[in-house]
C-alpha cells in the first residue's frame, strides 16, 4: 500500500480492489477488501478507525482525526461500492492511463471522490485544526443506502461535504423518490369464462394511461426553481398465472421523483385520485396500493457556511466563476440533511457512471483534492 498523499495513485489502488454490491450482484465482493483497505491507510495517517458493521460482510468505515476543541466539524461522506464489473470494455480493475484521463470501474462513481477525501482528510488532520474531521467511508450507497444510515446512527458533524462526481460543480439540490406498488384486482376464471371473470390486466391498462397524463402534466408544470419538476414513471409490471385464465391481479411499480413540497402523502394522493376516478365509471374495478421506500429531496441554501467556505476557494483554484446547481438524481446527502447535517456535493469531472467505460481527468482530481483540502482546513480551523 502507497501512504503518500498521492491522489492518482491512491485511486489506483482503489480501483483494483473489487467492491461490486452484492445486493446489485449477488455473490459479489462487496467491501470487505476495500475496507481493509482504507482502514489500514488511515491508520496509518494517525486517525482512529471505526468499522461499523451490522450487517455481516457490509462493512462501512468511519476515520476521525479530532480538533483541539472549539472549532466545527466536517464530516467527508463517500460510497466504498461499485456496480456491476459486468460489460465492462476491458478490465474494470486495471486501471489505465491515457490522454489525461483515468479509467476504470468506480474511478466516477465515486472512487476518485474517495481518494480526493481521503488525501484531502489526511492532509489537514497532519496540521493544527479545531474542528473534528470525519471521514465516513460507507457500503451499499448504490442499492439501499444502508451504510450511510448505519454511520448517522453514530455519529454527526456540523457540516458535511459528499464528493460525488459533479464535473467540479457545486450542487446544493437534488431530488427525492417514493415507490409505490399499485395492485389492480379482477377475479381468476377460466379463460372460457368471461361471466365469470374480471380480467385484472386489461383493468390496470387504464390507470397506465392515467399516470402516462400524470407525466405530461408534471412535465408541463414550472416546478422547483433549482430542481423543476418531479416527474413519475411506471417501472415494472407483473400479472397473470398462465395463458389460458383471466388474471386476478395486475401490480405495478411506480417510481415518482420528488422536488421539496412533495412527499410519499403527496404522491399517493396523485395516484388514488387516478385511480378514483375510473373507479366512479367502472364499479368493477377495484386497486389497492402498497407505499414502498421514500428518500426525501435536499436542497441547502447557498449562505450556508460551508457553501459560503468553498466558493472563493473553487474560483481561487479553478479559475472560474463557480457554479452553483441542482441534480435530478438523489444521493446520500438527503440523508445526511435529514439527521441535521446540511452540506453540499462537489467533486471530479469525468463519465461513464454505470456505463461499458468509465473515466475521470486527472487534472480535475488534483483540483477536486485541493479544494477539499482548503475547504476543508478554513472550515475546521
Amino acid at each position: 500500500m502507497n501512504t503518500t498523499l498521492d491522489p492518482i495513485q491512491l485511486l489506483r489502488e482503489l480501483i483494483s480492489i473489487d467492491s461490486v454490491n452484492p445486493d446489485l450482484v449477488p455473490g459479489a465482493a462487496g467491501e470487505p477488501a476495500i475496507a481493509d483497505f482504507v482502514s489500514n491507510w488511515f491508520t496509518h495517517h494517525g486517525f482512529t478507525v471505526d468499522r461499523l458493521e451490522s450487517t455481516p460482510g457490509r462493512p462501512s468505515i468511519v476515520a476521525i482525526a479530532a480538533g483541539s476543541g472549539g472549532g466545527r466539524s466536517l464530516m467527508f461522506n463517500g460510497h466504498l461500492d461499485t456496480v456491476t464489473l459486468a460489460g465492462y470494455d476491458g478490465d474494470p480493475l486495471a486501471p489505465v492511463l491515457e490522454d489525461g484521463k483515468m479509467f476504470g470501474r468506480g474511478t466516477f462513481d465515486m472512487k476518485a471522490g474517495v481518494a480526493a477525501m481521503m488525501i484531502a482528510a489526511a492532509d489537514v488532520a497532519a496540521r493544527p485544526h479545531a474542528g473534528d474531521i470525519l471521514v465516513a467511508l460507507v457500503a451499499d450507497e448504490e442499492y439501499a443506502s444502508a451504510g450511510t444510515e448505519e454511520v448517522l446512527r453514530h455519529y454527526t458533524a456540523d457540516a458535511a461535504i459528499v464528493s460525488e462526481p459533479t464535473h467540479e460543480e457545486i450542487v446544493l439540490a437534488h431530488r427525492g423518490f417514493a415507490w409505490f406498488d399499485v395492485t389492480i384486482h379482477g377475479v381468476a376464471a377460466h379463460g372460457s369464462r368471461p361471466d365469470l371473470g374480471i380480467d385484472a390486466i386489461a383493468k390496470a391498462g387504464r390507470f397506465l394511461t392515467g399516470l402516462d397524463e400524470l407525466a405530461h402534466k408534471l412535465a408541463r408544470t414550472p416546478g422547483h426553481p433549482t430542481l423543476g419538476s418531479g416527474n413519475i414513471h411506471a417501472s415494472v409490471i407483473t400479472g397473470g398465472e398462465e395463458i389460458s385464465s383471466y388474471p386476478a391481479q395486475c401490480t405495478i411499480s411506480v417510481e415518482r421523483r420528488t422536488v421539496p413540497g412533495e412527499s410519499s402523502k403527496t404522491v399517493e394522493a396523485e395516484l388514488r385520485e387516478i385511480l378514483d376516478s375510473i373507479k366512479a365509471v367502472d364499479p368493477q374495478f377495484e386497486y389497492s396500493i402498497t407505499p414502498g421506500l421514500e428518500r426525501n429531496p435536499f436542497i441547502v441554501p447557498s449562505e450556508n457556511h460551508l457553501v459560503q467556505t468553498i466558493l472563493p476557494i473553487v474560483e481561487r483554484v479553478t479559475g472560474k466563476p463557480p457554479v452553483l446547481r441542482g441534480e435530478p438524481y438523489w444521493t446520500d446527502a438527503a440523508l445526511l440533511l435529514d439527521a441535521g447535517i446540511p452540506g453540499l456535493l462537489f467533486g471530479v469531472d469525468g463519465g461513464g457512471a454505470h456505463a461499458a467505460t468509465e473515466w475521470i481527468e486527472i487534472d480535475s482530481l488534483a483540483r477536486v483534492t485541493q479544494i477539499l483540502t482548503d475547504t476543508a482546513a478554513s472550515f475546521c480551523k
